[in-house]
């Protein structure tokens, strides 16, 4: 059995290892083996030494005699460097040897040279293979099986695609937790900063108590805050002149008292005459019912069961 992966952990993420099927060898670390020089002029006495030495190779190689092959081989690459065949069978040699960075070399000084080698694909995906490298190794069969198919690459093929798809049901599976774990962080963030604005809004609105405006710029303060918490605001236009204005100012404190989850407001007509001009505002007392910054609804007078069925209908009766 084989693994690939190591446990990392990524915000409580812990990515398990994949139990993977497969021999995976260590990388060779052998002194590079030598390879041909590619500015040589070949002549065709070197080919024809080339394919003697090809022939002991081969021969060589079908008798088991790797050592043997490789040496051969070499001597042909090196009279004949620009052959990819010549690199692609060497590289087939150091996978029987199990060598398989060596192989890597000679598949791609193949591919190289032809960028439709068979043999260089098919040998670097059996040297990726080794190093446990299955997709990369799968990609090379694949490509391998679509220029010339045989029985070896369809056999290598059988023990890496299984790999291949549990390493992409693993990823697919972290990717999910990935997901999943941005968007509970993006879900707490988003409820921390509703958390700031709650706190922040409700100390500017002051639950139970009755806010006296004295500017524009407060009354759209206390709108904007009521609108993030969904209150309702009662804004109450009175005067110091006013009797019945004397009457309702205890009533309209207790019911703030009642009502924590509505917003009360009072206003001075004489004091703040701009603001009762643009709510229109004809006599006192007068209360208007507000949500999101817009009147819904409104009382005229001193009207105490009128106000508390207006309250009752807009607002929240919870304390």
């Amino acid at each position: 059995m084989a693994k690939v992966g190591e446990n990392s952990f990524e915000d409580e993420i812990m990515e398990s290892d994949i139990e993977l099927e497969g021999e995976v060898v260590e990388p060779d670390n052998d002194p590079r083996q030598k390879m041909g020089d590619p500015s040589v002029e070949v002549s065709e006495e070197m080919r024809d030494k080339a394919q003697l030495y090809k022939k002991k190779g081969v021969d060589a190689l079908s008798e088991g005699k790797l050592d043997e092959a490789v040496e051969n081989l070499t001597e042909a690459i090196l009279l004949n460097p620009t052959s990819a065949i010549l690199y692609a069978t060497r590289a087939g040699v150091f996978v029987k040897m199990k060598k398989p960075n060596a192989a890597i070399l000679d598949a791609e000084a193949a591919l190289q040279i032809n960028p439709d080698s068979a043999k260089g694909y098919k040998s670097r995906g059996m040297a990726k293979a080794m190093l446990g490298k299955w997709e990369d190794a799968a990609h090379d069969l694949h490509l391998a099986a679509k220029l010339d198919f045989d029985e070896e690459i369809s056999s290598e093929l059988k023990k890496v695609e299984p790999n291949v798809h549990k390493i992409e049901e693993h990823k697919k599976k972290y990717e999910r937790l990935r997901k999943e774990r941005d968007m509970k962080k993006a879900d707490l963030e988003r409820q921390r900063r509703h958390a700031e604005e709650v706190s922040a809004a409700s100390a500017v609105l002051k639950p139970g108590d009755v806010i006296t405006i004295h500017s524009s710029n407060q009354l759209e303060e206390i709108f904007t805050a009521a609108s993030k918490l969904s209150k309702l605001v009662i804004l109450y236009f009175t005067a110091t002149w006013c009797g019945p204005c004397r009457f309702m100012g205890p009533v309209y404190k207790s019911l703030s008292e009642q009502h924590r989850n509505v917003v009360f407001l009072k206003l001075d007509i004489d004091q703040q005459g701009n603001i009762a001009h643009r709510w229109n505002v004809s006599s006192v007392p007068t209360f208007s019912c507000v949500i999101n910054g817009k009147e819904i609804d409104k009382v005229v007078g001193a009207d105490k069961t009128g106000l508390e069925r207006k309250i009752a209908k807009h607002g929240s009766l919870k304390p």
